[in-house]
């Protein structure tokens, strides 16, 4: 009998996303295959630290019983997560998890992970950054801007202006590194952009402005590395002014239609440009690429790439994947063969310079 990988699922963080990512890590260690994996939970605290906990030999019933369980246990050695994992499935969302933080932690550690590496992570994080990108590679996408915190401090009044001038009414405010929408607005006039930029600089020291697009709201999931697939469209349709964290996480009458009704066309153009978005940022692994469909142009714009995407049974990326025919189970377990490819192909790089001979 062969003997059992030790699977370390990492979750919590110092994030505003910290109970999303209980809730995913919860789903992950109930579906992962106990006959071929030793899973081990790794709760990291709002504060920061970290606590290991026990293996998961069953089903664990609760989310209570999970905090309940990590909150009794000893600090992991970080140090010797080498010798202690086979592999780590990271579930944090946000920033300090999917950001590339942690993913340059567990590079140094020299651990094989699941998902994209410190780049393709930190690119998908920061919306200025990405978008920068993605209009070098001609990724069709709408007007955007990147604001400071100490531009706002400076000459507040001048940005509402010019943003106001730039991109009119209705518009959109957001920090460039959060994620689940937090701190975002949809800005209707002047008092409310005012109150936008100061609700994301809370969050943030950059900030992004972006135009507003009437279009549906696409979203497709991409999975591999150097070679990806793509799965079935899905689309989100809801009651809230716009996508943001009460619609997604507590309902405000949002619906989930997979697969999307939308012309095969549409489809074609979602599959080639989500492809093309995720080589972009040198993602792997897993992530969900959100589009806006323009329906009286027939125009696609890219939103943005999540490299961690909801990834309860219940959330768009695995559903879109098991309408597709990939199971939740399936879809772990190829998660955990990308990211161990990925770390065997880095094996292959040469590290020392060969001695220079005349």
């Amino acid at each position: 009998m062969s003997k059992k990988q030790r699977l370390g699922i990492i979750y919590g963080g110092k994030s505003s996303e910290h109970e999303v990512s209980i809730h995913t890590a919860l789903s992950v260690m109930n579906a992962v295959n106990k006959e071929q994996y030793e899973v081990i939970p790794i709760y990291i605290n709002m504060e920061g630290q970290w606590v290991q906990g026990p293996l998961v030999h069953e089903m664990v019933e609760s989310i209570e019983e999970l905090r309940l369980t990590a909150g009794v246990n000893p600090t992991p050695n970080i140090l010797g997560l080498k010798e202690e994992f086979d592999m780590i499935f990271p579930v944090i969302h946000g920033p300090n998890g999917e950001d590339g933080t942690l993913q340059g932690l567990l590079e140094l550690m020299d651990v094989p992970y699941v998902g994209s590496g410190v780049l393709g992570s930190s690119l998908g994080m920061d919306k200025i950054m990405m978008k920068e990108v993605y209009g070098n590679k001609e990724i069709p996408q709408g007007k955007y801007r990147g604001i400071l915190r100490s531009d706002l401090k400076e000459r507040f009044e001048d940005l509402v202006q010019e943003i106001e001038n730039d991109f009119g009414y209705p518009c959109f405010i957001k920090p460039a590194n959060m994620g689940s929408s937090v701190g975002i607005s949809k800005a209707k006039d002047q008092d409310a952009l005012r109150e936008a930029l100061k609700l994301a600089e809370r969050f943030d020291r950059k900030i992004i402005v972006e135009e507003f697009i009437n279009g549906r709201e696409l979203e497709i999931g991409v999975l591999g590395n150097d070679r990806p697939e793509t799965s079935v469209v899905g689309e989100i349709t809801f009651e809230n002014e716009f996508y943001d964290y009460e619609a997604k996480y507590k309902g405000g009458g949002t619906r989930l239609t997979i697969p999307a009704q939308v012309p095969d066309s549409v489809v074609s153009r979602m599959k080639d440009l989500a492809v093309k978005a995720f080589l972009a940022l040198d993602c792997s692994g897993l992530s969900r690429v959100d589009f806006f469909w323009d329906v009286e142009k027939d125009q696609l714009y890219i939103n943005e790439i999540n490299t961690l995407p909801g990834f309860t049974p219940f959330s768009m990326y695995p559903m879109m994947w098991k309408e597709a025919g990939k199971s939740y189970e399936e879809l772990i377990n190829t998660l955990i063969a990308l990211g161990l490819e990925r770390y065997r192909e880095k094996k292959e790089n040469q590290l020392v310079a060969e001695k220079f001979t005349s």
